[in-house]
């Protein structure tokens, strides 16, 4: 302290380990504003300490906000959804192409096996597929049920997950034609070696109620 005071004005600064330089400077700037209110003569000292004390945590939360590193945003996690639907048949042009469109649209997975039965499968984000289902069936789809439905959390874009590459028509052998109805079933045989190929026999039964130890069908 100089030797005139308290009628010689002080130079106090406050410091800490804690504080950048920027924040430093704040709180000096404050202080000094607060020592200035004080009259020439009037003891200060402990004035200046009270003020550091009601007021410095504040400058401390302002580092805590500005500069310290945020916490890592918890990452997102999204349901991966695989829908097997099962319809009594699937032989109009514009409800194939209805199917198909749809599912490039929603960027989903999977194929649509046309004739009789009818077997779509469907994979993606929950919401994706629901909206596909939802699409697909009305207004006045009734023959078509979901019969089988695998969902699992994940943190990515679920790419690993999936079983197909892209959204199709799936075409097989068919048995059969029955004049102007077009009345043929599908080779279930093949159906079954398409399945194992995408490691997907398990849901063979589920759809059909047959055992899928042997392809023939």
């Amino acid at each position: 302290m100089p030797h005139g005071y308290p009628y010689t004005a002080l130079q106090l600064f406050g410091r800490s380990s804690e504080l950048d330089r920027q924040q430093q400077l704040l709180l000096n700037k404050g202080l000094t504003s607060h020592i200035g209110t004080f009259d020439p003569g009037e003891l200060c000292v402990c004035a200046a300490i009270q003020w550091l004390q009601d007021n410095s945590s504040s400058y401390f939360l302002n580092r805590k906000i500005v500069f310290e590193p945020s916490t890592q945003a918890k990452p997102v996690k999204n349901t991966f959804l695989r829908m097997w639907i099962y319809s009594h048949h699937i032989y109009q042009q514009d409800l194939r192409k209805k199917i198909l469109d749809v599912g490039k649209r929603l960027d989903v997975t999977g194929f649509c096996m046309t004739g009789k039965p009818g077997i779509i499968c469907v994979e993606g984000f929950k919401e994706h597929c629901e909206e596909f289902w939802h699409t697909i069936r009305y207004p006045n789809w009734k023959h078509i049920s979901c019969k089988h439905a695998e969902s699992v959390e994940t943190e990515g874009n679920g790419e690993d997950l999936r079983l197909f590459h892209s959204f199709e028509e799936l075409l097989l052998e068919a048995h059969g034609d029955y004049g102007l109805r077009n009345d043929y079933h599908m080779n279930l045989g093949q159906f079954l070696e398409f399945l194992k190929k995408h490691k997907s026999e398990h849901v063979f039964q589920i759809l059909f109620g047959i055992e899928s130890k042997s392809s023939d069908a």
